[in-house]
């Protein structure tokens, strides 16, 4: 049975990389353009988590992920300062990748 990785990210040309990319190594995608409401549906393996979201952004969504889960949350975003990655990592996320990023390091981390 394949791993369901939920990308929780509102760049449309950047989700479909991504899922054409982890579904060709094998993995099931949902994607989502915002908040929770899909989390709830698909019980995910693992979250990538775009920061910059057009309703809640992304260190809230974690925060919440993180009241009902501890599934693997991978922040990916062009937030590369340091207080932010800082405030992901306060938030509980378990990995901060900065945009642009390559498919190869996604999959390894």
């Amino acid at each position: 049975m394949s791993k369901t990785i939920l990308i929780i990210e509102d760049e449309k040309a950047i989700q479909n990389i991504i899922k054409a990319f982890l579904e060709d190594a094998g993995y099931t995608t949902v994607l989502a353009d915002d908040g929770l409401e899909q989390f709830h549906k698909c019980s995910p393996d693992l979250v990538l988590l775009d920061l910059m979201l057009p309703k809640i952004d992304g260190f809230a969504v974690c925060e919440l992920i993180r009241k009902e889960s501890s599934i693997p949350v991978i922040m990916l975003t062009a937030r590369d300062d340091d207080d932010s990655q800082i405030k992901g990592f306060d938030a509980l996320a378990d990995d901060y990748i900065t945009k642009p990023f390559t498919m190869p390091l996604v999959m390894r981390r």
